[in-house]
């Protein structure tokens, strides 16, 4: 379904909480990102309007444990352990996901549902905002 500019898009903000697998001396989070404030945001193929320079999952290994928790390519992150990733670079972003003391990583993220209401939502945590765009 596609968005109608100036109508009310529904925006589902999750709470995922990632177990990080451990592969020797390698935590695995098992999913890759895209996006940042350094990156240029046409290239981004989940950003409706390609001006949008947020942290994008832009894939995720089956069965791994971003997978196991409920993540889902093109899923935006808005934090991880509670740090503001809404205005970080590519590097920044990775970092903060891939600290080695951490082996739990809490992220907040949305999903946009165009034209309707919310009504089914994946993930242990999950709650509805309205916004428009």
């Amino acid at each position: 379904m596609a968005h109608t500019p100036g109508q009310p898009v529904s925006a589902v903000v999750q709470r995922i909480e990632i177990k990080k697998l451990r592969q020797g001396d390698h935590l695995i989070l098992g999913f890759s990102i895209g996006g940042g404030i350094d990156q240029d945001p046409s290239q981004n193929p989940f950003s409706q309007n390609k001006s949008d320079k947020g942290i994008y999952v832009t894939r995720v290994s089956p069965k791994g444990p971003a997978d196991e928790a409920g993540l889902k390519e093109g899923d935006k992150i808005m934090q991880v352990n509670g740090w503001d990733m809404t205005m970080v670079t590519h590097d920044q972003a990775r970092k903060k996901l891939t600290k080695k003391n951490e082996d739990v990583v809490r992220t907040a993220g949305h999903q946009k549902v165009v034209g309707g209401s919310c009504q089914a939502v994946d993930g242990p945590v999950a709650q509805t905002i309205a916004t428009t765009t």
